[in-house]
């Protein structure tokens, strides 16, 4: 360091004071040794510690904020997975309006809301995978750990307020008064009682299919999932070397020539459903909300363009379902089967609802064609999902004839008694049809 010092000294040839070159010395060692330790990834992990960038969702354009890392924290997270995912982005969607980190949130492991003492809390990163969704979401919004609290100072506890009253503009005037100085303030802003889902919603529907896309499962659960799909494939290439095998050459390891496609049904015929859907027609005044099993599997057997023999997954909540005989009347070209059918149960029953509701989702959401119902969250997610793909690929419309990633709404009559194709609109300014169901589905 003196040799360096030295060398900067017969450097500079300095006519100023001694006080003011010796500062000036030491300003020219510090971004030297800044620039010489800027490459560790141990310094950069200790500015990311002491400060945050993040652009702000009201001017996008604007350049970066720097500021440092303040939270956001939100009551437990309940109800089915898909309400759960919803109230995830809600809550992730208000910490970027508030510039904040979400502070890594409580899910819920059972299906069980009335009876908090039931509700089994299971934390985020027991079924997504923590690092890659910061990693995907990286300058968009991010989650943190309670790890990463400086302190333990007391946090700004703020009501969600409720009612006919609570309107969607009162609730953005207070978020807007929570970005206000003394308020913003806080380390913390905790958000108490009110749960995510039911949130007033302020951001359009490709905010929320960007924080979908970043949430991916963690190892064990998509091996599981991975599972199912080969298990399903597998009696699919047995049904079509059964019937023909003279047009399938199997090679050594057991695979074939071509992809072999699959049909998942969402199938909504349990007793909580066939209640919830009944009430709600009489409340909406729709009639296309409830369906039969049969009115189902007609529906399924006329969509055209699929090739058979083909395995039909049916997507249902086993403990909830009276109807015993959903694998019977069927037509003879299509195979359906459940998770005991398949031979699968055993991996669903290792876990609590929550994620073998996650397994389903995967198993529903990767099939060649799809079909669930509009009125329901976990199908419209699903759609939401495979519409996202479809713009991915340059697809903006699946509405033609054409069977990849296709998706359909069974409670829906289309042409040729086949269920209405399903693709969401993604330039929607809020989730409101997806959260609560429509039947207007773009098609």
């Amino acid at each position: 360091m003196d040799l360096l010092k030295c060398k900067l000294l017969k450097l500079i040839n300095c006519h100023m004071k001694p006080t003011v070159c010796k500062c000036f010395i030491l300003l020219v060692l510090i971004l030297v040794l800044r620039s010489l330790l800027s490459p560790f990834p141990g310094f950069s992990w200790f500015q990311q510690r002491a400060s945050y960038m993040l652009t702000t969702s009201e001017a996008p354009n604007l350049p970066v904020v720097f500021r440092k890392v303040k939270f956001l924290e939100v009551p437990q997270i309940i109800w089915g997975l898909n309400n759960q995912k919803i109230a995830l982005a809600r809550a992730c969607l208000t910490a970027r309006f508030l510039n904040r980190t979400l502070l890594m949130p409580s899910l819920s492991a059972s299906l069980f809301y009335k009876e908090i003492d039931l509700l089994q809390p299971i934390t985020f990163d027991k079924l997504f995978n923590f690092e890659k969704f910061n990693s995907l979401c990286h300058g968009f919004v991010q989650l943190g750990r309670f790890s990463d609290l400086s302190n333990q100072a007391k946090p700004f506890e703020l009501q969600k307020g409720s009612g006919r009253k609570w309107t969607k503009e009162r609730d953005l005037d207070q978020l807007k008064q929570l970005r206000e100085d003394q308020i913003d303030e806080f380390e913390i802003i905790r958000i108490v009682g009110k749960h995510p889902f039911l949130w007033h919603d302020h951001w359009p529907v490709k905010d929320y299919a960007r924080i979908f896309e970043c949430l991916v499962l963690v190892d064990e659960i998509e091996n599981e999932a991975v599972r199912v799909i080969s298990k399903i494939k597998e009696i699919g290439i047995k049904a079509r070397n059964d019937l023909d095998s003279s047009k399938k050459k199997l090679s050594l390891d057991g695979s074939v020539d071509l992809p072999v496609p699959y049909i998942a049904v969402h199938m909504r015929i349990e007793k909580d459903w066939m209640i919830h859907c009944k009430k709600l027609e009489q409340r909406s005044n729709i009639n296309q909300i409830c369906s039969s099993k049969g009115e189902i599997m007609e529906r399924v057997s006329n969509i055209t363009g699929l090739q058979h023999p083909i395995v039909v997954y049916l997507a249902v909540a086993d403990s909830l379902l009276e109807d015993d005989s959903i694998l019977r009347g069927w037509k003879d070209v299509l195979l359906p089967y459940e998770k005991k059918s398949l031979g699968v149960w055993d991996i669903y029953q290792k876990y609590p609802y929550l994620i073998q509701s996650a397994i389903d989702y995967e198993v529903c959401s990767r099939a060649n064609v799809f079909i669930g119902n509009s009125f329901s969250t976990f199908s419209s997610l699903i759609v939401l999902s495979r519409t996202q793909k479809l713009l991915d690929m340059g697809v903006t419309s699946s509405c033609n004839l054409d069977l990849r990633l296709a998706s359909y709404a069974y409670n829906i009559p289309g042409a040729s008694g086949a269920p209405k194709r399903w693709m969401t609109d993604m330039s929607a300014s809020s989730l409101q049809s997806i959260s609560y169901g429509t039947n207007n589905i773009t098609c």
